[in-house]
């Protein structure tokens, strides 16, 4: 599993958690603040989820050459 999932899905908490503080506390910029990162989190985790599939294809298409 690429690290790249691990820390994307963790920013993704992080930035929900933040986002709820935000809209409960009636902070906007801590609000949208968590919003940000837990975009990133998302792109950072669907990164991880190509790279993983990508390395999955390959390994694969290496495997059945052999065969």
């Amino acid at each position: 599993m690429d690290k790249n999932r691990i820390d994307g899905a963790a920013k993704e908490v992080k930035g929900s958690v933040k986002e709820a503080i935000g809209k409960v506390s009636g902070d906007h910029i801590k609000e949208a603040s968590g919003v940000a990162e837990k975009t990133v989190g998302t792109v950072q985790r669907k990164t991880g989820e190509a790279i993983d599939k990508a390395d999955h294809e390959a390994r694969k298409a290496e495997h059945d050459a052999k065969a």
